[in-house]
């Protein structure tokens, strides 16, 4: 069986980081590229890091003729400081490299977005995932996996105050009730990278959303 391969962009991230982990510890991978801004401190025989300009993907697009790609790209507005920076980082990037990707020849793209993405909505944030899906929609890969995430559990490189709060708060309520709370409300980064990984395993073909329940459900 040929060894297939990977490319994650995203992979310093709160479910990048732990999908990066998976991909260079499971056998399905005999190489896996890491799209980066900077140098990563992993060190592995099978990944190979790939440092470049994201408003300049074009010029590392050579990396891109992989199986799946993996993109765990996403900002904050207070890290972005302009709706216009945080755009480019969670809907252009992605978009660009989704294409960039298929014009290589990738079958597969996953990707993260939110689970109250609406390209309807009335709220700035849910309304750009809507359309980040709704661009990446358009672009025929023959699968496109497409994970909505609630509040994401987990400890991140760097500080981010609100979310530091909310999660503070959710496990301070899942104590309290001695219960997790649903996935809906809140979901643990390594369950959607474990489910992220679990998906590019299947022979699914067209566009499928994943909710925070069904991945639960897939790494079952």
């Amino acid at each position: 069986m040929q060894e297939r391969t990977a490319l994650i962009a995203g992979a310093t991230g709160l479910v990048g980081n732990e999908l990066l982990q998976i991909l260079l510890q499971e056998k399905e991978y005999g190489r896996v590229y890491a799209l980066v801004r900077k140098p990563l401190t992993v060190k592995h025989p099978k990944l190979l890091e790939i440092v470049c300009n994201f408003d300049r993907l074009e010029e590392v697009k050579e990396y891109f003729a992989v199986d799946d790609v993996f993109c765990c790209l996403g900002t904050t507005i207070k890290k972005a400081k302009t709706r216009e920076a945080m755009y480019r980082v969670d809907v252009e990037y992605p978009v660009t490299l989704a294409k960039l990707a298929k014009a290589q020849g990738a079958s597969h793209f996953l990707f993260i977005s939110s689970v109250n993405a609406n390209v309807e909505s009335l709220i700035w944030y849910p309304k750009m995932k809507g359309q980040l899906e709704k661009q990446i929609k358009s672009i025929p890969f023959a699968t496109t996996s497409i994970l909505r995430p609630s509040l994401l559990l987990g400890m991140r490189k760097e500080f981010r105050f609100f979310e530091s709060i909310a999660n503070k708060v959710v496990r301070g309520l899942s104590s309290l009730l001695r219960k997790s709370l649903p996935s809906q409300v809140a979901i643990e980064a390594k369950v959607v990278a474990q489910a992220m990984y679990q998906i590019a395993q299947m022979n699914k073909l067209g566009v499928t959303i994943y909710s925070p329940e069904q991945m639960e459900n897939i790494i079952k």
